[in-house]
């Protein structure tokens, strides 16, 4: 194993920092990956990661040990103690063009790092930019973690300051979707609305956590499609991740709100997974 767990860089399980050049995802973004918290040597949120790395491979049509996936992330994540674990699987070599070769050898790759700066200062509140770059409907890929992110680096690319921790961002059809990186909850008459996901969007392993953590806290969580507008009305808004937990939103553009006491209650829940 690499002496420095900080920055490890595992290809199917052994040490390396090179990649073959016909890989498919490299050259198509064909594969899927997840970034999982490592706290006190233990992958956070481990099983949902896996479950919906196995959803996004049914939906690719990849055969993944995940089992032995599973296993080495615990094993990494018990060398590291604490930082960020970022698994990427690809379908592996191929030929030039876009059939999938007959017998495909999935790739894996496994990177540590530290925790991102800054995570736990944005508890009290951040400001989200609103993106205009729009994410495009395919139920097909909704939902999965998949590698074609181009939607977001594009997002990510319009604010360059400090003041926005992170961006908003809308589908074609201007319905409000996600973050440039993390899911949205929207506080209306007293329950959680998140955004429907069954055309664009990822759905990330902490909204998923939550959804179900709030409802053995008894709170009511509704998933439909959310016009933007509806930020006007909404009394509490966050945004969530796995790595970040819950930050509460103080403001999107001219739209502000307070820090309120549900958003404290999804917090602390979110902290429990995480801790």
């Amino acid at each position: 194993m690499h002496t420095d767990p900080q920055a490890l860089c595992l290809v199917n399980g052994v040490p390396a920092d090179l990649l073959p050049a016909d890989d498919r995802g490299l050259a198509y973004g064909d594969g899927l990956f997840e970034t999982v918290l490592v706290a006190s040597g233990r992958a956070t949120l481990l099983d949902r990661h896996l479950g919906r790395l196995q959803r996004g491979a049914e939906r690719l049509k990849l055969d993944l040990d995940i089992p032995l996936i599973g296993r080495e992330i615990t094993e990494v994540a018990g060398q590291l103690g604490s930082g960020v674990l970022k698994l990427t699987v690809t379908r592996g070599s191929g030929p030039r063009g876009y059939r999938p070769p007959p017998s495909p050898v999935p790739l894996r790759i496994i990177q540590t790092g530290p925790t991102p700066d800054g995570v736990a200062a944005q508890r009290d509140g951040v400001r989200l930019f609103a993106c205009e770059t729009r994410l495009a409907q395919q139920p097909l890929l909704a939902g999965i973690k998949h590698l074609n992110r181009l939607e977001q680096v594009l997002a990510r690319a319009e604010w360059q300051d400090g003041y926005h921790a992170e961006g908003l961002m809308c589908d074609t059809a201007g319905n409000l979707v996600e973050g440039t990186m993390s899911n949205i909850f929207l506080r209306m008459a007293q329950q959680w609305v998140t955004p429907d996901l069954s055309v664009c969007g990822i759905a990330g392993v902490m909204r998923e956590y939550l959804i179900q953590a709030l409802h053995d806290a008894g709170e009511t969580v509704t998933i439909r499609h959310v016009a933007m507008d509806e930020l006007q009305r909404c009394t509490e808004l966050f945004c969530c991740n796995s790595v970040i937990g819950v930050w509460p939103v103080v403001a999107v553009g001219a739209e502000q709100w307070a820090v309120g006491a549900a958003t404290r209650k999804a917090q602390n829940l979110a902290a429990q997974a995480l801790g």
